[in-house]
Order: C-alpha cells, then structure tokens, then sequence
C-alpha cells in the first residue's frame, strides 16, 4: 500500500506539474536582459515587459473585438510553448551585409473557457533588443471567417514617456513635422513611434511584415500612458476581414540605451519572412537624378505643351550629365498620357503604356543603354487603384521590354480610389499586388504615399525605398517655408525605423523664384551629408543638372555609395545632432555624415571604428567659414588630411550645418 501511495503521490504531482498554471509563462532574451511575461486574469489575458529589471511596459491587455462578439473576455491560458532559434543571413543591400537573428520565444496557446471555444495564440519573441509579438488563429471549426472591429492590443508604458509623433489621421502620407509630448497627451498617432524614458532609455513602438491587415496607429486611452493599438478602418467602419488560419502583423518593441542603437536595429527585419526573390542578381542600388526638381521651380510642366519636361531631347541631355558623372539613372516624370486632365475622377485617365508625342520610349531606353544609364519609369496613379491594376501587366511588360528596371510610383490623392485610406488593409492589399506583380518583371519599386514601411524589403527585396516622409520637395512649395533645421535630425530616429526614406537630398541651389519664402533651411554641407544620414538603397540627387556643374561639393554626391557592408553611429541625440559612419559594400572606404539642428556645433569624432593599423585619406567637406543656413548657406571647405582607428576628427557644424567626409584605405 504504501508503495501504491508514493506512486499515487508522483503521478499527482507530474499532474500538477503539467497544468497550464504551473508552465514558465515568461520568457527573456538570450543576454537575459529583457523579460516578458503572460498571465492570465479574470478571463482577459496581459502581457508586460522588462529591461534589466526595470518595467518597461506594465500589464497591458491583449485581444480583439470581432464584428458578432468579443473575443478578449473569458480566456484561459491552455498551453505555453518555449524555443529558441539563431541564424545569420546576409541582405542583397542594406546599411549591412550580414544580419544577426537570435531570439527565445514563447507560443502561448489561448481559448475561450466556454461557448464556441475559439482559440488563438500569441508569440512572443524575445531579442538582445527589443520584443516582437503577434497573434496567431489556427484552423477551427468555429472560426473560419471573420471581421475584426478593433484590436485591444495594449501598450501600458511603465511611466509618462518622452514621445515623437506625427498624427495619424490628419497627416497626408505620412509627410508631416515631428513633435513632442508626453505619451499621456498623444492623439492617434503614427507608428513608428519612438520615446525617452526618464531613465535615459529608448523606446520605439511599430510593426513588422504588415500583410493583408490593417496599418497600427497608437492612441492615448483616456489620457493616460496606456497606448492602445488603433486599426485603420476601411470606409465602411470594419478594420480588418480575415480568414483561419491566419495571423497579424507583429507588433514591434526596440529597446535601446542610445538613440544611435535605434536604428541599428534589424529586429523588424528580422521579423519578416526570408526572402523570395531567390535570383536577385537583377535588383541593383544606385544614385540617380531625374527631370523633377524643375517642374517644382515651374521651368518644365508634367503635362505636354511648351515647357513640358519629359521630351526626347531633354531627357537625353540628362542621361548625358548622370553618364559624365556616374549616375545609374534617369527618373523622367510627366511621360505618359493623362497628366493633361488634371487628375480627373481621381487619376482614372491616366495611361501607363501611351506616351506623349514628343517622349520616344524607344530611342530613349536604347540612348540610355549605349550610356550604360538606366530610365527609371513612373507611375503616378493619381489615388485611382483600380484603374492601375487593370494595366499593372501590360505597363511592367512594357518597361520590362524596353529595359526599364526601376519605378517611382505616386499616389496623389487624399484617398485611393476616392474612398479607401491608404494605411486601410484595401490599401495594404494593393501596394502588395503592386510589389508582387513587378518582382515577376524584374521591376524594383520606389513607393510614393504608401503604407509605413513594415521591413517587406527582406521578403521582397525589389522594395527598393519608399517616402512616406516629409522629404525634400516640401523646400520648394511649402507654405510654412519648408522643412526647419531639427527636422533631418530627427526622422532618422522615426520614420527612418520603419525602413529607406526617399528624402531627395543634394539641393545646392536655395534659391526659390516660385514661393521665395520658401527654401531649403541648411548648408550646402549639410545636403552634402544627408547623402549618409538618410538611408535609401536607391536615392535621387535633386537638384536641376544645371546647378551642380563646377561645384567641387558635386564630387561627394557623385562618389557616395547606396549600398553598404557596415553602419555604425559615433554619436546622437534626437532632434539635436547625429553622425553616422558608413562603409562601401563594394571597397574599403567609408563615408561618414555629421549634421546639427539650428544650432551651431562642436562635435568630436572618433575615428576607433577603422580597422588597426590601416591608414587612410579623409577628404572633409565642412561648412566655410561664416557659414549660416539663413543667410550665407553656400560657403564650404574642402581639405584633405591622414587618419586612423586612434584620429579624433574636431568638427565644427554651421547653425543647420554638416560636414561630409570620405575615408580612402591608402
């Protein structure tokens, strides 16, 4: 008997043991410096993160509010599932080559403790970096399709943090000024959104691998620090239609003890799928320029008549300067038929494959291919979604026959197709079709008012850059006189997260005949440097050609590379000052971009990031003397000194200023 005890006794405790109460409901990274944990109270299920042992996100809930009935009340936990996974995998092009993905996770397996018994679960993932999680709905016999009304996705933030944000829903594009606040005063705001702690950490909040749902935008709930996800609808009030099994985007959580390692960061890219594109040999980065800032100054129109941009000559003289001067492209805007119209009925007659009569596809692309320069095509649809996918196939097969790689395209209105947010998930659907549609043709696409970017470029590297940012075009026409000093210093550190920016640096220029109280707010070393600062695989100089011949600070925009082997930041601060380093994927040179605030500078610079015992010539574009981006913005010093890994460079930056440097391995 008492030997049939103790066996009783075991078996009960292996019982015990095994409920779900009892499994380790917490996971950390593998540094063990952050921690997550799941628990399961009154039916609702929470989540909270930690950093080194100090709270960075407090209980905040999980769950949904789907179209028939809640789905975020009456929850058991029913299993917890704990792994671990480690690879390196290297980037077609990047601001690295190779990419660490280490991480532990937790499957937390969750269903209803009565009724329909529908179930779903959520994985966390734990990073040296941050926290990825998303949720999961398998194949069930109670949930096949189904609306989602809201997502109760939580993020209770541990204090009153520091936040820079751009509304959500009263900024077109994405293209607005960042600003300041204390979290609890947040309206629905943007992701990525990034915060100061009081104890001098970094927080960013944003999503990764966004496919066939919503966009995440973030709301104050009842002016407090609980932040709570908010779904872009679709015109008719419902946020997303899904299907089981089927899974959202993962929700993003970088945390760094320094700006700079903000955009280190590769968590989000780590967080999509691998790449499918298995011959990439076709996608190429570069710098280009193009027949546009012209069109802003009112020298050329996009639309025929006399002073129409886009005509076989003109185009012509432009592939002539980027093949002097070692441009890979030629972006030509305003070639096709329809811009005449004026956009009517949302851009619906605009044609992708008419050209105007005066714009010769065929002599162009054969021109250009004896430069050995690229047309770079353009597809602005003017909102109106439906009437480019009827002719998605036949324009990429155009292009594709006349050896057009690349294409910008637009959309130019304030909704798609007169009714459909572009962050809705009918937005996110289409830009998909768009991106899947031209990697079939070999096309690269540079995205225009698109959705935020999720890191979709590691899945389809053909995803080249997109804006989504108040880029550079915002100097020519923008009634609030154009982007101010802290604005470069700052989106790298936002929208900058969420993936390439095509920003349009390289105005030298500042002269504005059109609205003359409007102009680039820097020094020309500060263009000079963006070209480093701001990340975009494929990144367009400016200015009209007519502006950079003879300028000796043309030579930095001509020899800075797109793609790059390693990116480090000596230094930054949010809104104040950054400097980045980079180094040329395809040579041992690194270029390194430094720019200010409308405060003038003193920065140093060490230079320990070069390898040992090499040498190497630092060629110095900075701000001249009495450099001053309001008044005097064009002065510039160009030296050339010996350096190494033990230089400490003293950089003095202009108010709005910068200091470019090319680093040549003697």
């Amino acid at each position: 008997m008492k030997h049939v005890l103790y066996l009783l006794i075991f078996a009960l405790s292996c019982l015990i043991a095994c409920t779900p109460s009892q499994v380790p409901s917490s996971v950390t990274s593998p540094d063990g410096s952050i921690f997550i944990s799941v628990t399961a109270e009154g039916g609702k299920i929470y989540y909270s993160v930690e950093k080194d042992g100090k709270a960075i996100l407090n209980k905040s809930l999980l769950g949904f509010v789907l179209k028939e009935n809640s789905f975020s009340a009456n929850l058991a936990i029913t299993d917890i599932k704990q792994s671990s996974f480690s690879e390196t995998w290297d980037q077609p092009w990047g601001e690295e080559m190779a990419v660490e993905n280490k991480y532990n996770q937790m499957a937390v397996n969750v269903e209803e403790a009565d009724g329909l018994k529908r179930r779903f679960s959520i994985i966390f993932r734990a990073f040296d970096d941050g926290v990825g999680f998303r949720y999961e709905f398998p194949d069930q016999e109670n949930l096949k399709d189904f609306i989602i009304m809201d997502e109760l996705t939580e993020f209770a933030l541990a204090e009153n943090y520091k936040t820079w944000s751009i509304p959500a829903y009263k900024t077109q594009y994405y293209e607005g000024l960042y600003t300041t606040a204390p979290a609890n005063e947040l309206d629905t705001v943007c992701t990525p959104l990034t915060m100061e702690t009081k104890g001098g950490l970094y927080v960013t909040i944003h999503e990764a691998n966004l496919t066939d749902y919503a966009a995440m935008n973030l709301l104050s709930k009842g002016k407090t620090s609980v932040l709570k996800a908010d779904l872009t609808p679709w015109a008719t009030g419902e946020k997303v239609f899904m299907k089981a099994p089927g899974v959202t985007p993962w929700r993003t959580i970088i945390i760094a003890a320094k700006p700079g390692d903000l955009i280190l960061s590769r968590l989000m890219l780590n967080l999509n799928e691998p790449n499918k594109i298995t011959d990439t040999s076709w996608i190429k980065t570069g710098r280009y320029i193009g027949i546009w800032w012209g069109m802003h100054m009112e020298k050329y129109t996009w639309y025929q008549g006399p002073k129409h941009g886009a005509t076989t000559k003109n185009v012509k003289k432009y592939i002539d300067f980027a093949a002097k001067h070692n441009f890979s492209g030629v972006l030509v805007e305003g070639w096709n038929d329809g811009w005449q119209n004026n956009w009517t009925k949302e851009g619906d007659k605009f044609s992708f494959t008419k050209a105007y009569s005066d714009f010769d596809l065929q002599e162009i692309t054969k021109y250009a291919a004896m430069k050995n320069v690229k047309l770079i095509g353009h597809h602005e649809t003017g909102g109106a979604t439906l009437n480019y996918e009827r002719q998605l196939d036949s324009a990429f097969a155009l292009y594709q026959k006349y050896g057009v790689d690349v294409v910008k395209t637009g959309y130019v209105s304030p909704l798609l197709d007169g009714k459909q947010r572009n962050s809705s998930q009918y937005g996110v659907r289409h830009y998909r079709k768009v991106l899947e549609t031209a990697a079939k043709y070999h096309i690269m696409i540079d995205n225009h008012e698109p959705v935020m970017p999720s890191g979709l470029q590691r899945t389809w590297p053909n995803l080249m850059t997109q804006e989504g940012v108040r880029g550079q075009e915002w100097d020519a026409w923008s009634k609030d006189g154009g982007n101010p000093p802290d604005h470069t210093t700052i989106i790298p550190f936002t929208r900058g997260l969420a993936g390439p920016m095509d920003f349009t640096p390289g105005t030298f220029n500042f002269n504005n005949p059109v609205f003359p109280n409007t102009r680039v707010q820097t020094t020309l070393a500060k263009q000079l440097a963006l070209s480093v600062v701001i990340y975009s695989p494929l990144q367009m100089a400016s200015d009209d050609i007519e502006n950079y011949e003879n300028n000796p600070a043309f030579e930095f925009i001509t020899s800075c590379p797109t793609n790059w082997a390693k990116t480090v930041i000596p230094d930054a601060r949010i809104g104040e000052y950054v400097t980045i380093a980079r180094k040329d994927r395809d040579s041992e040179n690194w270029y390194i971009g430094a720019i200010t605030n409308a405060d003038s500078r003193k920065l140093s610079l060490s230079l320990s990031f070069l390898d040992k015992g090499a040498r190497y010539k630092a060629k110095i574009f900075r701000d001249g003397k009495d450099a001053e981006y309001k008044t005097n913005p064009y002065p510039i010093e160009i030296e050339e000194v010996e350096v190494n890994s033990g230089t400490t460079l003293n950089l003095e930056l202009a108010t709005s200023g910068g200091t470019a440097i090319i680093l040549t391995k003697l």
